[in-house]
């Protein structure tokens, strides 16, 4: 029988939904064991973490380590016993605290099955979604494959790390390190949102990112408004002037070549997106808004996902406190980031921003910069075979058309893979907006964690074509 056949797949999927019980029992034990990264008491529970997935990916016929780092280890995995296509799988063991605990409806760390009003269960506890239930989907179609086959569809690698949740810092060093190993033809990871509870979707466009905090000094010290006012330049005035000039009225960015090399959404993409069930009213109704602010002309989707923004994300100066001061402050900051798009070079967009602010700075005035954070956008090519291919699986298994999305936000992770490896990323997630990530009673839903797996299935299968 032809590896990846319909007939293949069908046999595969029934023994997923025949060893569902099984599969929920691996992923409760490795949500028992607390990995939480930025905590340095619970380093052995992250190494207990590692060894376990290590463990269980060589059980099922992975070559399977444990790779220490200058802080916590890394998985990885290796079954290339295929032929075609060779896909590396990222994920992340590792699970945010859980203060405050009290507002916890039970133990974190151990899992329990809820009903939900709509008829669902969800799986309750610390990293079910964020990213154990996630990273598991794949581990669990892994294993139906090798249970029923005895070798999966196509070459597959698999990295998963301890320090996601404290930002990564041991990643970019392990994959220089480890370039030749990891070289893949693409990179899946399981870490976003279906579109919603009923459509799956591929994440293929995430902002990049610069990020900094500008402060503006005048006087040597803070002056009396009544001795100094209209004499002396104001640390906020000056500072809400520069503000006030990033942007134009009809909610563009102003500063000089900001624009330079950004793209018009292909049409493909744009139509594929009016399709998606999306309510733009809703979407600014539900906090409190009914009037975009972006740039006029354009949908909100495309504003949030395929357009750069300037945001002012806070200022400070004076004096704030109770009651009043009548000061002229002395000093102002405003912190400040832009979410960039693909064609824009995150280097240029920081260099450009600066001459902006230097240019209207009074003569007796200054300004300082403390740059936070700089990453380029990363974009992956719609006419990928690999997209196609996944976007199919995911379609029949759901039954319904998969959204291809973008995320108005920025994952630095990706584009370390492609800077380090050469390698596309597409993000395929079973999460839901109610998951509760980061917070209490977080959850994944059974339905996630089941269709997760034999979606991915399908998408293996799909690959070897």
């Amino acid at each position: 029988m032809r590896i990846g056949s319909r007939e293949q797949v069908d046999a595969v999927l029934a023994h997923v939904d025949a060893r569902l019980d099984d599969s929920l029992a691996r992923l409760y034990d490795l949500i028992r064991i607390p990995s939480i990264s930025t905590d340095p008491a619970y380093r052995d529970q992250c190494r207990a973490a590692a060894d376990r997935l290590s463990g269980d990916l060589a059980s099922i016929g992975f070559d399977a380590s444990v790779r220490p780092t200058t802080g916590h280890p890394m998985v990885v995995a290796h079954e290339k016993s295929a032929s075609g296509p060779h896909v590396l799988f990222y994920g992340h063991y590792d699970v945010q605290p859980v203060d405050p605990l009290v507002l916890w409806t039970s133990d974190p760390f151990e899992p329990r099955l809820e009903l939900l009003p709509n008829g669902d269960t969800a799986i309750v506890a610390r990293g079910a979604s964020d990213d154990k239930g996630q990273l598991m989907t794949f581990v669990e179609a892994c294993r139906a494959w090798k249970a029923m086959t005895g070798a999966l569809p196509v070459q597959v690698s698999i990295l998963f790390e301890g320090e996601e949740e404290a930002g990564s810092p041991s990643l970019a060093p392990f994959l220089d390190a480890s370039a030749s190993e990891l070289q893949a033809d693409a990179v899946f990871v399981c870490d976003t949102d279906m579109w919603d509870r009923e459509t799956p979707a591929v994440t293929t466009m995430l902002r990049g990112l610069y990020s900094t905090e500008i402060e503006i000094g005048c006087a040597d010290r803070d002056l009396h408004s009544g001795m100094f006012g209209n004499a002396a330049r104001n640390a906020l005035q000056v500072l809400s002037d520069v503000v006030s000039s990033l942007r134009t009225p009809d909610g563009g960015v102003s500063i000089d070549g900001f624009y330079d090399g950004v793209k018009e959404l292909p049409e493909a993409v744009k139509a594929q997106w009016k399709r998606l069930p999306f309510d733009e009213k809703g979407f600014l109704t539900d906090i409190g808004l009914s009037i975009p602010a972006g740039e006029a002309g354009r949908s909100i989707l495309e504003q949030v996902w395929a357009r750069p923004s300037c945001e002012i994300n806070g200022m400070s100066g004076g004096y704030t406190g109770e009651g009043f001061k009548t000061v002229i402050p002395a000093r102002a900051t405003a912190k400040i980031s832009f979410r960039l798009v693909e064609g824009q070079v995150p280097e240029k967009i920081r260099d450009a921003f600066k001459a902006h602010v230097r240019a209207r700075i009074p003569a007796d005035c200054s300004v300082t910069f403390k740059d936070f954070g700089l990453a380029p956008a990363t974009v992956m090519p719609i006419e990928s075979p690999f997209l196609t291919k996944t976007l199919s699986a995911l379609s029949a298994e759901w039954e319904c058309e998969a959204a291809l999305a973008g995320t108005g936000g920025s994952i630095p992770i990706i584009g370390e893979f492609k800077r380090r490896l050469g390698c596309d990323a597409l993000l395929v997630g079973f999460a839901r907006f109610d998951n509760r990530v980061h917070s209490p009673n977080e959850k994944y839903d059974l339905s996630s964690f089941h269709k997760g797996i034999r979606s991915w299935v399908r998408i293996l299968a799909e690959l070897a074509e």
